[in-house]
């Protein structure tokens, strides 16, 4: 798959936006449609160089749309290629003809995502993350009976759907079976549910991704390793929950993008496939090692009582990615961490600008206070 122009859905997140910098300067024929709704984690500040150089004033190879995910209307609009994408610039295509701007790939990561806030609030997540997925299908589905064409659609989930491991059981594959527990793995494992009926029902050409932890640049400070950053950095304490035991495995954001790509353009439609770091850690030393690069006490850390249904570990096989399309991950957790830390510090006013909402958000969840 040559990709013309690509429709990212929650591009302005963390995730999406460092797939559409990256994807605009891999490719420098590609067009981007970037829709998002804007909510708490989206940030448009995030793609202000990629607005500046390859937006209407630069190469006219990127555009921003503000919208819903749930919205028919303007989900049939931007697949059809037609729909205002900034105040005052003119539509993407006059009626009636065929747009540049007509999408042959849609990369889903919009998702409500934070496992604390679905436990408080579980409703959002399971209206944005499986009502907005079977919208998106239901969008997709149309468009190509009107006007068919090479197309294919990439769902971006998590390898949260498989549930918790034991310490000695073996790496998730892609054949684990789907136990999530929590409502955002639960909400995030019915889209996957709803992608696989869409390709066995429909034939609809999709590929599924489920990646492990993410880090990197701008990640929303509610994330462990943002957080513990953000937060070292003004001397407030470090929430840690429990005994800080629990094991993620973690991927430089950069490595995951990379892997985005090469599943869009060399992967199966109706395959699955994981996508990790091979780099297990616990969450106590990911956060010790955060305070020895930023030079600050562990008296910092705060032991705090443990999440609901908090799953003990995670670990990711990414065996068949690797021996079917030559993926592998780049980065080393410790050069990654160190990278991301240097991030932070150079980018102060980025993620001073969030810090109101994302620490009333911390104190809520984390801290009772």
């Amino acid at each position: 798959m040559n990709p013309a122009t690509i429709l990212v859905t929650g591009g302005a997140g963390f995730i999406g936006s460092n797939f559409i910098r990256t994807s605009l300067l891999r490719d420098p024929t590609v067009r981007i449609v970037n829709l998002d709704s804007l909510t708490y984690a989206g940030n448009l500040e995030s793609l202000t160089d990629v607005a500046g150089e390859h937006g209407v004033r630069g190469d006219n190879r990127y555009r921003f749309v503000r919208g819903d995910i749930r919205d028919a209307e303007t989900l049939a609009c931007l697949l059809a290629g037609r729909l205002r994408s900034e105040a005052g610039s003119p539509p993407l295509a006059p009626a009636g003809t065929r747009s540049e701007w007509l999408p042959d790939v849609v990369v889903h990561f919009a998702a409500e995502s934070h496992v604390d806030r679905s436990i408080v609030g579980p409703t959002a997540f399971a209206e944005t993350n499986v009502g907005g997925t079977l919208a998106l299908l239901e969008a997709c589905r149309a468009e190509l009976l009107r006007a068919p064409r090479p197309f294919r659609f990439v769902h971006v989930s998590t390898d949260e759907v498989y549930g918790s491991l034991g310490p000695t059981d073996p790496p998730f594959t892609e054949r684990s079976p789907i136990a999530p527990n929590s409502p955002y793995s639960a909400s995030k494992a019915g889209s996957d549910l709803m992608v696989r009926a869409y390709v066995e029902t429909h034939g609809f050409s999709a590929i599924i991704t489920r990646c492990s932890n993410n880090y990197g640049p701008f990640q929303f400070p509610e994330k462990l390793i943002p957080l513990m950053i953000t937060r070292a950095l003004r001397d407030e304490p470090l929430p840690v929950y429990g005994d800080g035991l629990n094991v993620r495995d973690w991927i430089h954001v950069q490595d995951h993008v990379d892997a985005l790509w090469t599943v869009l353009t060399r992967g199966t439609p109706g395959e699955v496939y994981n996508i990790g770091g091979e780099a297990e850690t616990t969450n106590i030393i990911i956060v010790r090692e955060l305070l020895r690069l930023l030079g600050k006490a562990e008296s910092l850390i705060k032991y705090v009582t443990d999440r609901p249904g908090h799953d003990r570990r995670y670990a990711m096989d990414i065996a068949k990615i690797a021996a079917t399309l030559g993926w592998t991950p780049q980065r080393d957790l410790k050069t990654g961490l160190a990278e991301t830390v240097e991030w932070y510090l150079s980018n102060r006013t980025w993620w001073e600008r969030v810090l109101s909402e994302a620490y009333r958000a911390a104190h809520a969840l984390y801290l009772n206070g």
